[in-house]
């Protein structure tokens, strides 16, 4: 098998044009392709915002510090996609775990792609 057929490594997605992990430790995750438009994470974070064009959110930014933690773990816990587990994952870069919305509560991150 070559590296073109491995599996694709959730927590790597990003980060070769990434800031420094110290200036932006946190990540977001968007499984963009099951977003079905409900708002409810742009209602909740103003990291995100509906696009009138395609009809569905997207981030400002993917990589944050902690002043901006808490609304994007909201934004992720508010998702209502993907049978309630959501499509917006958080993910401390330090670690490579995923903090909202962990669905299973080990850390592992819960991408379906």
């Amino acid at each position: 098998m070559s590296d073109a057929d491995d599996p694709i490594d959730p927590a790597r997605v990003g980060e070769a044009d990434a800031p420094p992990v110290d200036e932006a430790p946190y990540k977001v995750l968007f499984e963009a392709n099951k977003c079905f438009g409900a708002g409810k994470c742009a209602a909740v974070s103003d990291n995100w915002e509906m696009d009138i064009t395609s009809g569905m959110a997207r981030p400002q930014t993917y990589f944050f510090g902690e002043d901006d933690l808490a609304h994007n773990v909201a934004a992720a816990e508010a998702c209502p996609a993907k049978k309630d587990r959501g499509v917006i994952h958080v993910v401390d870069r330090r670690t490579n775990e995923e903090v909202a919305p962990d669905p299973e509560g080990d850390g592992t991150i819960s991408v379906d792609w």
